[in-house]
């Protein structure tokens, strides 16, 4: 009896799986970036100068957790490969994101909340 090969599903099946998850990530950061504009518009979350938003409105905190813990992984990426600190990345970032946020965005600098 002749052996026929059999197709192999696995590499098939993983590179699927692999599309699936960056079209996820994709979407996900999409929608996140929209709720993030909104909660910045509605004055319930606002930014600091450590590169993190800070919830304004306790109802928002875990919102504002998983928005920080997106920048936190950025940060610390961009820490270790520049031998820096986290800290310190943070706070470039925050420069950055303060000039580009829209006007009426909320920023907390040295403990005051002032619009943009």
């Amino acid at each position: 009896m002749q052996h026929i090969p059999r197709k192999s599903t696995t590499k098939p099946f993983i590179a699927t799986l692999k599309t699936t998850v960056v079209t996820l990530i994709f979407l996900t950061s999409a929608a996140w970036a929209g709720t993030l504009e909104e909660l910045r518009a509605s004055g319930a979350i606002g930014e600091s100068f450590t590169g993190y938003t800070v919830a304004r409105d306790a109802s928002v905190q875990a919102q504002v957790d998983a928005i920080n813990a997106q920048r936190k992984a950025i940060y610390q990426k961009k820490a270790a490969a520049q031998g820096v600190s986290i800290d310190q990345v943070g706070q470039v970032y925050a420069k950055e994101i303060f000039n580009t946020v829209p006007a009426g965005t909320w920023i907390h600098v040295n403990g005051n909340w002032v619009k943009k």
